[in-house]
């Protein structure tokens, strides 16, 4: 597993269909990647270039990120996107 450091947190891509209106299922390679992602591990905040991060996403929160945010990695045959805290931009309640 991957440990993050600082203000990074490790994501996992969230796979969605999506339907249109008229009932049409669009697979997730037919249209652009979502910017929706569940919380696999968080780094620990902490003093980061001369300011307190206090972090506030935690493990299994789905939260939606900045388009071109992080890195992409594949670890073990899965893909993960490591962002910073800050390239988060909510949590899906």
């Amino acid at each position: 597993m991957i440990k993050p450091l600082l203000d990074r947190v490790v994501l996992k891509m969230v796979e969605s269909e999506e339907t249109t209106k008229s009932g049409i299922i669009l697979a997730a390679n037919s249209k652009e990647k979502p910017q929706v992602a569940v919380v696999v591990a968080v780094g620990p905040g902490g003093n980061i270039e001369g300011k307190e991060v206090v972090m506030q996403v935690k493990e299994n929160d789905k939260v939606v990120f900045a388009k071109y945010a992080g890195t992409e990695i594949k670890l073990d045959g899965e893909e993960y996107i490591i962002v910073k805290q800050s390239d988060i931009l909510g949590v899906i309640e």
